[in-house]
């Protein structure tokens, strides 16, 4: 695999001035949205369909069935790009905004004539200062060249994009969150239904898309579908972005199929290269921190849509590795993934609120050598009590956030259990009596 795969939405990466039109256009930009154009709406949701094009923001739900929910009656769509990326620590979207973002735009493009959308939102994660200039430019070039605004290419679509910066809340990548922060309002997610096909900004017909997944289309229009579905396993098609984090060698952001596993991501020479000398590996992370964790023992997992959930995992996430050594105190580590969550709560659910604080003072404690056995239990307890999956929360943040620590709990338990057993004598009577 390592021999025959083509970098196709990294391309551009490493080229001088790749985020200038002219470049874009002198390496074949720009030539799908051309070829889109002389469809209909409906083929090119078809195609996209045919492609089995799934999500690259963490569901891996198919954007063509997503389109396809849209109302066949509706007089307003409206298309929003996610490009908060806030789950730790993932910087795929970046490399695409900042690397490469007319083929952003083009998929932009796409997207919106094949859905009838003729305002686009590009949401972006409110630290991303640089990469927002970037795309602002880009965006400029775009309709002094006339692909964007009145007459798109010169024909009868018309097209508005504008970029919105987020505040750098976690929640808001949820699409309703995001939705939400739009309009203005603070990014708290919706109940539904109504989903946001049907009511979605401003109360009208929205599709939400990541950058990943936008950024595919162009490749699907311009190679086919049939391209597209035979990269990589059946359920899980197309190139894919993964990064990966931690003490290897060559930490960053790499282009393969699907069929990959976390142990080629970690060694092989063109992507991880290897865990730096003296240093092996205890834990990876395999879809950014909330999906849950693998031990060493579990590296032979594929990074596809369905393995993960073979190791006890919620899913693929965002494809982002983040590679923990042999010498890293585990405690540390369910300390800052329960600090992470508890402070990204939007606070609706009391479930979420007041189970994520409760997890993070709990991983506290144990943290400071002041834990008790019976502390894991109550994690794993806390843990099953929460989440939109068993229906007990209106957005998927409290399930990613129980994710971690189970797992950790599950698979690293006779750890915690040797250090907690390895506590000073009495640490845990005085630092109960304080925190009481």
């Amino acid at each position: 695999m390592a021999d025959s795969f083509e970098p196709v939405l990294l391309r551009n990466v490493g080229v001088e001035n790749s985020t200038a039109l002219k470049v874009y256009e002198s390496r074949g930009g720009y030539r799908a949205v051309r070829q889109a154009l002389k469809q209909t709406p409906g083929e090119i949701t078809e195609e996209v369909k045919k492609a089995n094009l799934r999500g690259r923001g963490g569901a891996g739900f198919p954007a063509g069935v997503k389109w396809g929910f849209l109302p066949p009656n509706r007089t307003v769509t409206l298309l929003c790009v996610n490009g908060d990326e806030s789950e730790p620590p993932t910087f795929s979207n970046r490399v695409l905004m900042e690397k490469d973002p007319h083929q952003l735009i083009e998929g932009v493009i796409i997207a919106a004539y094949a859905t009838q959308a003729r305002i686009a939102y590009i949401y972006l994660r409110g630290e991303f200062h640089e990469q927002f200039h970037i795309l602002q430019k880009a965006i400029d070039e775009a309709y002094v060249a006339g692909y964007l605004g009145k007459r798109v290419f010169g024909g009868d679509y018309s097209l508005e994009c504008y970029i919105h910066r987020g505040a750098g809340a976690y929640v808001c990548g949820e699409e309703t969150g995001l939705i939400e922060s739009i309009e203005g309002k603070r990014g708290c997610p919706r109940i539904k239904p109504p989903f946001p096909a049907v009511e979605g900004v401003f109360h009208r017909p929205t599709v939400v898309n990541n950058v990943e997944t936008i950024s595919c289309i162009p490749h699907i229009i311009e190679r086919g579908a049939e391209w597209f579905a035979g990269v990589g396993p059946q359920h899980s098609t197309g190139p894919k972005l993964f990064c990966i984090s931690g003490p290897v060698n060559k930490p960053g952001c790499y282009e393969a199929a699907m069929d990959i596993t976390v142990r080629e991501l970690i060694e092989r020479e063109d992507m991880g290269g290897g865990m730096q000398p003296a240093r092996k590996v205890k834990a990876v992370f395999p879809g950014g921190v909330s999906m849950g964790v693998l031990t060493a023992d579990e590296l032979d997992m594929k990074m596809d849509f369905d393995d993960p959930q073979h190791y006890g995992l919620l899913g693929l996430g965002t494809a982002a590795a983040v590679v923990i050594d042999q010498d890293t105190d585990i405690r540390i580590v369910l300390r800052n993934v329960a600090r992470f969550f508890g402070t990204e709560s939007c606070g609706q659910c009391t479930q979420c609120r007041e189970g994520t604080a409760w997890m993070y003072k709990i991983a506290s404690r144990i943290a400071d050598g002041a834990g008790r056995i019976e502390d894991l239990d109550i994690l794993l307890d806390t843990a099953r009590n929460m989440g939109m999956m068993p229906g007990l929360s209106i957005c998927g943040l409290p399930d990613g956030a129980t994710y971690p620590i189970e797992t950790i709990v599950k698979k690293f338990r006779s750890e915690l259990e040797d250090a907690i057993r390895a506590q000073p004598d009495g640490r845990v009577e005085s630092a109960m009596s304080a925190v009481n």
